[in-house]
This record gives C-alpha cells, sequence and structure tokens, in this order.
C-alpha cells in the first residue's frame, strides 16, 4: 500500500474496531508543534510554560486563566482555538466524531484547522486507493484551488502554490524571465500520473478539471468516500456533464459560489458566480432519508469566484445532505434545501 499525504499526520493516528481515527497523544503533539503554536522567541514566559508542559501531557487540562495570562492577544487565540479542537476531539474519542461535532455545533475556527481535518479524515477514507486521479481530485475538499484556461479547458492548480509562484515572479524579474509561473507545473495525465505518491504533500500538480473527464469522476469519487466514511451512508456520486433537466429541489454547494448559484436558480434568477462542477448524488437506499425527498437526486454545485478561486466546504455535506439524523437540529444557512 502506497503512502500519499504525510502531513496529515494519519500515521500518528490508530484506528478504533470501526475504522475512525483515535486522537493520540503523537497527533497532538503535532498540532502543538505548528508554527501558529510553537512560542516565538519573544514569547512570554506563561506562553512558553504552557507549551512544555502540554509537549509532556498533551491531554492536561488548561484553565481558561491559563489561556488568558498569555501576554500576546494572537497567541491568546490561537490557543483558544488549538484548545477548542483538542477537546472537542478528545471528548468525541475519534478524529471522524470530533469533526461531526464541530461542524453541527457551528464553532468557530480558523479554515487551517477545518482544512487540516478534512485532509485527515479523507486521507483515512481513501487508505489504500490507488487511483491518483481521486487522491488529486480530493485535495479540492482542503486546498483552495485556482482555475485558469490551458487550450480552453480549465485547470485547477493549488492556489497556495500560485500566490508563491506570483510573489516570486514579482518580486525576482530573473525568475519571471526564466519560469513561467503557473503555465509551468505539470498538469497531470497518464504519463507522470506516477510521480504524484512522491509529491503529494507538494500539490504540484495541476488538476485538468475542464479537460480530462477522469478528473471530473475522480472528484465525485472521492465525495462518496467522503460521505460514506464520515456519516456512514452509501451513496452514488456522478458527474454531469448536461444540465438541461436538473430539478433543484435539493442542493447543496460545495462552496460558497456554488451555493450563490444554486440559490438563485432556485429562484428563478441569474447566478453571478460561474458554475464548474455539477453532480449528481444519490442514496442507495431511502432510509434516514426526510421523507420529502426520498429518491430523488441531490445536486452538487461547484463554482468560481471573483478570484478564480475555489474554496471548498466540506462541512456542507454534514449540514446539508436530506437526512432525518443529521438535520434534526442543524438546519444549514449556507447550504439551501428543499423547494
Amino acid at each position: 500500500m502506497r503512502e500519499f499525504w504525510v502531513a496529515s499526520g494519519h500515521h500518528l493516528t490508530r484506528l478504533d474496531p470501526s475504522g475512525r481515527m483515535i486522537v493520540t497523544d503523537e497527533l497532538i503533539r503535532a498540532w502543538l508543534a505548528r508554527p501558529e503554536i510553537m512560542p516565538p522567541d519573544e514569547a512570554c514566559a506563561a506562553e512558553r510554560t504552557l507549551h512544555a508542559r502540554l509537549m509532556v501531557e498533551p491531554r492536561a487540562r488548561v484553565a481558561a486563566a491559563e489561556v488568558a495570562d498569555l501576554a500576546d492577544a494572537d497567541a491568546r487565540e490561537n490557543w483558544g482555538f488549538l484548545l477548542a479542537l483538542r477537546d472537542t476531539l478528545l471528548a468525541a474519542g475519534t478524529v471522524e466524531g470530533g469533526y461531526l461535532d464541530l461542524v453541527r455545533g457551528r464553532v468557530r475556527l480558523p479554515h487551517l484547522f477545518y482544512d487540516q481535518l478534512a485532509q485527515l479524515i479523507l486521507r483515512n477514507a481513501l487508505d489504500g486507493c490507488e487511483d491518483v486521479r481521486v487522491l488529486r481530485a480530493a485535495e479540492m475538499l482542503f486546498r483552495p484551488q485556482r482555475g485558469y484556461l490551458h487550450d480552453g479547458a480549465l485547470m485547477l492548480a493549488d492556489d497556495e502554490l500560485v500566490g508563491e509562484l506570483e510573489a516570486e515572479m514579482h518580486g525576482n524579474p530573473l525568475f519571471a524571465m526564466m519560469n513561467g509561473g503557473v503555465g509551468e507545473l505539470d498538469i497531470l495525465g497518464d504519463g507522470n500520473a506516477w510521480t504524484y505518491w512522491s509529491r503529494s504533500d507538494a500539490h504540484t500538480m495541476v488538476l485538468p478539471f475542464g479537460a480530462d473527464p477522469r478528473a471530473r469522476e475522480g472528484l465525485a469519487e472521492a465525495l462518496s468516500r467522503f460521505i460514506r466514511h464520515l456519516l456512514g451512508r452509501s451513496v452514488t456520486v456522478a458527474p454531469m456533464i448536461v444540465a438541461d433537466e436538473v430539478d433543484m429541489s435539493w442542493y447543496v454547494g460545495l462552496d460558497s459560489a456554488g451555493t450563490a448559484i444554486g440559490n438563485a436558480l432556485w429562484k428563478g434568477e441569474t447566478a453571478a458566480a460561474t458554475l464548474v462542477g455539477l453532480f449528481e448524488l444519490t442514496f442507495d437506499g431511502t432510509d434516514g432519508v426526510l421523507p420529502g425527498v426520498g429518491d430523488l437526486p441531490i445536486y452538487l454545485l461547484v463554482g468560481l469566484d471573483d478570484g478564480n478561486v475555489i474554496r471548498f466546504k466540506p462541512q456542507n455535506l454534514v449540514t446539508g445532505l436530506p437526512l432525518v439524523d443529521e438535520t434534526s437540529g442543524f438546519a444549514s444557512d449556507v447550504v439551501a434545501g428543499s423547494a
């Protein structure tokens, strides 16, 4: 079995009998080693003491007064976020259970933490997957993507990487002369797919989202496995090429632009954002599905924002699908429901 996304920390977890990830001391220590949490040289003594104590005892209780005593306001905020994450996951017992509690409880955490959890859950859900297109497409769920056209087709490159390339080109004329920026990145294809395994953590491969149907099929598979693993619901997700007879009785926006498009179409208005992906989700059986939906297809929408960026919100799949137990008491205000 080949390894990928080592930075997710999957290797630092253990699985319970149901296949969910147990929160280990090693995983918590990895979060404590993040640059946002590591005390800088100028950190106060209270912050250095707190960090050192948790590195030895990652599960140690931290009183609110200890965080309040930190001298730096940013440090207080960052520690508050990390401890909310840690305590929720420890209380739930597993990473997956903690993620569900955070999402359903609408706990305010930076994108960074939710993205990291989504990657970790996907790494577990996709363990053993040998299809590189599924893995590269799955990166869309936890790494914002920058869209651009190549030979008239939509390509998706890692937004953070593109930003670094642009900064380098603006700051270094020689680099700009010798490198073509995003145009120099490798586009995933049959000839180079094998290289993904050694570079999965670098996020340097471009996904030919609009040129290769297998890229969209890969995203569909990643979505179905994410839902199956996290929610225990067997679903089939398929990319749609033609949308002539789409009934928006129930839809989920996979990003903010996708949600805006769905809302506009549901109201009979013209959507301002650009729709770049449409998927049909069907449940393999109607048990637990809202009675008003039954076996009707659910449409998943992906859009580009004004900056040509796609930032997925996989938590919308938790709060937005028409499931009796998952939606009861957790109605979403960002994902549209039935008409």
